[in-house]
């Protein structure tokens, strides 16, 4: 395209260039200037041509596509992509189809006061059903993330956990789709451990630790593929009025073949959740969610952000982690909203699974293997909590 433009701008110079010439010595000032303004609205007019085509094709080719394998695909509209996939929506999910004046009428035409979060395709409003249901509606408006309702729609409406958030309805609507879920009164795992006024006991922090990770290893062993969701981190992490945890957010996941070990993808997640091996070769696999949940693990025990900006050099998280262990006191990563109220010997165990996640591939535990050793730091927790809670006879 760019050579074809490139020689028609030449073509065109040497056109006013052969004209000049044969005019010779006849030709008064006035047509040269004619002539030499012409040439100049010309260039311009084609440079102009030159870079909307490249702006058109570069954003064409930076569209994700919908469904597993190739991340790139030609623009569609929404109302376009809707009609395509409405038939499978309906044939293939499980999902209730909600219209959309019940989805206005439950968040009050989407009230600001209403609004509970934002999502990578769109906003969280938190509504109430003409059932009188509670719920959490995210709001997709760009048809750049028209896949996101198409996948969410897809997964979610078949896989059901109690460890994952519940997809209730959605509802498709020309430029605009709605997705409908259970409200988790609590909100986010984020809130509770980096708000200022929110604590979490360190019982609940294990125990929202194993429910995430259950949540995790129902997906990685779905029977009809290992499901990925490539964006764990505790905005993602919903806790309802018990405390119990649901992932959430499916918007990236990917889904593999059983015989796949992974699949090819452009890089996609949450920056210092992202493996480092994940960001190098572009392949997605369920060790990517064991090094993102290493993380959530590590932020639970310090209640620190993935990046330390309080030391004089920031540190990532995983590496601060790393140098207590080989020679610091492992109760200086505690979070201090903790009190010092908690098993240290279950404080160890989940520091080294945590580590162990954030490892190398090779050297990562499967999430089975996280779900059995945060168990173990339970009952240890429990026995502790016994034994400090008898009365002294």
């Amino acid at each position: 395209m760019y050579r074809h433009t490139l020689l028609a701008q030449v073509h065109l110079i040497s056109l006013f260039s052969s004209a000049d010439g044969e005019e010779g010595t006849a030709s008064s000032g006035i047509k040269s200037s004619i002539g030499l303004s012409i040439l100049v609205v010309g260039i311009v007019g084609i440079t102009v041509i030159v870079l909307v085509a490249t702006f058109t094709w570069f954003r064409s080719r930076t569209r994700e596509s919908f469904a597993t394998g190739n991340d790139c695909a030609s623009p569609s509209s929404m109302t376009t992509h809707l009609k395509s996939s409405n038939d499978s929506l309906s044939e293939e999910s499980a999902c209730l189809k909600l219209p959309v004046k019940e989805i206005y009428s439950a968040t009050n035409n989407l009230c600001a006061s209403n609004f509970i979060g934002q999502g990578i395709a769109g906003k969280v409003y938190k509504g109430i059903l003409s059932n009188g249901q509670h719920v959490a509606v995210k709001h997709i408006i760009n048809d750049g993330y028209m896949d996101t309702f198409v996948r969410e729609v897809t997964s979610l409406s078949h896989v059901g956990h109690p460890n994952l958030v519940a997809l209730l309805g959605c509802c498709e609507n020309e430029d605009e789709c709605f997705l409908v879920y259970e409200l988790c009164h609590n909100g986010n795992l984020s809130e509770w451990l980096f708000g200022k006024m929110k604590v979490l006991s360190w019982m609940q922090r294990v125990e929202i630790a194993i429910d995430s990770a259950r949540g995790l290893w129902f997906l990685h062993t779905y029977p009809e593929g290992c499901i990925v969701h490539r964006d764990i981190k505790p905005a993602n992490i919903l806790l309802n009025a018990n405390f119990e945890a649901r992932l959430s957010d499916f918007g990236l996941s990917k889904v593999m073949d059983v015989d796949q070990s992974h699949v090819s993808s452009e890089v996609r997640g949450t920056f210092g959740y992202v493996d480092p091996e994940y960001r190098k070769n572009h392949h997605v696999n369920a060790s990517g969610d064991v090094y993102s949940f290493g993380i959530v693990l590590l932020q639970l025990l310090s209640g620190k952000r993935v990046i330390n900006l309080d030391l004089t050099r920031p540190m990532p998280l995983y590496k601060m982690a790393r140098s207590l262990t080989r020679g610091g006191d492992i109760t200086e990563f505690a979070d201090p909203k903790l009190n010092g109220e908690y098993s240290e010997e279950a404080f160890g165990l989940i520091l080294k699974l945590a580590l162990s996640c954030t490892g190398l591939k090779q050297q990562r535990p499967s999430i089975e293997q996280v779900v059995s050793g945060l168990e173990e730091a339970l009952e240890i927790s429990k026995q502790v909590k016994l034994l400090t809670s008898r009365p002294i006879l």
